[in-house]
């Protein structure tokens, strides 16, 4: 069983392969975001029940609509049993590595 952190290397990983350099910063959060979701099994329904958001604002984080405030950060950490400072590595890498 790969451990979250392997888990995030891969799907950033196999986002860049699937996806182009030249995404936002929103976007590669939002990315992010969609894949812990998934890798947790979650719809965003769920996701927004458990984080106390709107779905409707989980879709517009995931597209990259929308910038999350701090609270909203550690919100969703907290809900997809993850840490915030976990995410925002997840979203520096992806930039990194990009380049």
């Amino acid at each position: 069983m790969l451990s979250i952190v392997n888990s995030i290397s891969l799907l950033i990983l196999l986002s860049f392969v699937q996806k182009g350099a030249d995404l936002t910063i929103e976007e590669t959060f939002g990315e992010v975001i969609r894949e812990l979701r998934k890798a947790k099994q979650l719809s965003q329904e769920k996701l927004a029940e458990i984080s106390n958001l709107d779905r409707s604002f989980i879709s517009l984080l995931e597209t990259g609509k929308k910038q999350p405030s701090l609270v909203t950060i550690f919100q969703l950490a907290k809900a997809l049993n993850s840490s915030p400072s976990r995410i925002l590595l997840a979203v520096e890498e992806k930039i990194r590595f990009r380049k």
